[in-house]
């Protein structure tokens, strides 16, 4: 399980910007290559389609053995959109990549509280 977590400036103030890549390999396999840019500068980054009003970010990644014999299915999270959405999406293979959005880092970690519930152990705290 790897977390993390962007906040795209403060209260009050601009955004940040930030450029994430992830890579994972297993037996000299690349399983994800996953790379993410957000703040000003970037197109679309805060439109509708992203992050829109969103500013507090984490990509939870969840990697077992396991998957391989049976995947999960796509798990959405959040029932109301201003107060962040989330989802773990899995991929063939043993890995399920996961994407958080929310307007602050408390709404988001309540967010992911709830997915960890709702998952077992899945998508949740650091």
């Amino acid at each position: 399980m790897l977390r993390e977590e962007q906040i795209l400036g403060r209260s009050g103030e601009p955004p940040g910007q930030v450029a994430t890549r992830l890579t994972v390999r297993r037996g000299g396999r690349t399983l994800l290559d996953q790379a993410a840019e957000h703040g000003p500068g970037e197109p679309g980054w805060d439109g509708p389609a992203v992050l829109a009003h969103h500013r507090a970010i984490r990509q939870p990644l969840v990697a077992a053995p396991d998957f391989e014999i049976k995947p999960p299915e796509v798990q959405p999270f959040g029932d109301v959109p201003e107060n962040g959405r989330a989802a773990l999406t899995p991929l063939a293979g043993p890995v399920a990549p996961g994407i958080a959005v929310a307007p602050d880092g408390l709404r988001l970690r309540h967010l992911l509280d709830t997915a960890q519930i709702i998952l077992g152990a899945g998508v949740g705290k650091s």
